[in-house]
């Protein structure tokens, strides 16, 4: 039944879908149960759970991964979680280092091809609360990161399925179009957010960055962003050494989990570049385009009752791989 995407009435322009779901979405689903995850170099991560995962004992689990910037109180991510919930599957989204709202203590943050703490959190998930069904779902560039670490596992990931939603899975034409028409109002947006999250770190630990607060206020593109602090802290000589370096799309072939990937057609921030050769995927892999839906948009239903459609469609295309071996 929700397989197909069929925007809400008189919605279909991208950019309305990409907007719509922080007006759709004002409250939160759930109220989270917090924990902190200390990493073995001596940072941390925060978690927000569906429920206590302690009370969860053997339930699927289906662990989030947020885009540039996003955390819980993304209208995507309390609404995912809550419709797991609603399953009876146990939601977690992983803040990115930084994200949650408190500043990482060390130089690493994050970035579209940074898998070391996802690898790790998923080790400690096994570790910490037992076998039990387990998916990941990876938005914007939580997605690429995702697909990434997929890529890199082959038949290790540890995961039973993963979906992958308005993944920049070709950096480098991403980022060009990000500076291009009503795009550069996302980029703006989000460049201040980068900037904001920046500049809390340098205020709590001076010299964990490789600019001052003046030279990051100069910073007035994302790929300025990426050349001045993403690369230098990770070892790439630039930007565009990080996003060819960093890009899924041509390791795709070598992912072995069971994927789903969604983009639109319309979505702002991405070109068509993004979109793989179906002909080179392998059968584990299935690719749907929509035709509209924005970036993590995808509002369906009436304005009367607006539908997250993600929230369908991701938990049935999930509902097989996880409770089959329940």
């Amino acid at each position: 039944m929700h397989e197909s995407f069929h925007p809400l009435i008189g919605a279909s322009n991208p950019h309305l879908q990409t907007l719509l779901p922080r007006l759709v979405r004002r409250r939160v689903q759930l109220k989270p149960h917090w924990q902190r995850l200390e990493l073995p170099d001596g940072d941390f991560v925060d978690l927000a759970w569906s429920e206590d995962p302690q009370l969860a004992h053997g339930k699927p689990r289906v662990v989030l991964f947020h885009g540039l910037e996003g955390n819980f109180y993304s209208p995507y991510a309390h609404g995912l979680l809550n419709a797991w919930r609603e399953k009876g599957w146990l939601g977690v989204v992983m803040h990115f280092r930084g994200c949650s709202g408190v500043p990482n203590r060390k130089q690493r943050i994050y970035h579209s091809g940074e898998t070391e703490d996802a690898r790790f959190f998923l080790r400690w998930l096994c570790d910490n609360y037992g076998e039990a069904p387990t998916a990941a779902v990876g938005i914007s560039l939580g997605g690429n990161m995702l697909a990434y670490y997929l890529a890199q596992q082959g038949d290790n990931s540890l995961l039973q399925a993963a979906v992958v939603v308005s993944a920049p899975l070709m950096l480098e034409p991403c980022s060009i179009r990000m500076e291009q028409g009503f795009s550069r109002v996302y980029q703006h947006y989000l460049l201040g957010q980068l900037k904001q999250n920046a500049a809390r770190k340098l205020l709590h630990y001076p010299g964990t960055l490789p600019l001052n607060l003046s030279q990051l206020n100069q910073l007035r593109r994302i790929r300025e962003f990426d050349e001045a602090i993403t690369s230098r802290i990770h070892g790439f000589s630039g930007a565009i050494d990080y996003y060819r370096r960093c890009s899924a799309l041509p390791l795709l072939p070598q992912i072995t989990t069971p994927l789903l990937i969604i983009h639109a057609k319309d979505d702002p921030f991405m070109t068509d570049e993004v979109i793989p050769d179906l002909t080179k995927l392998p059968a584990n892999i299935e690719y749907q385009l929509t035709s509209c839906g924005g970036h993590v948009g995808f509002v369906s239903g009436t304005l009367k009752k607006p539908q997250m459609w993600l929230e369908y469609r991701i938990p049935s295309w999930l509902s097989p791989f996880l409770e089959s071996t329940m």
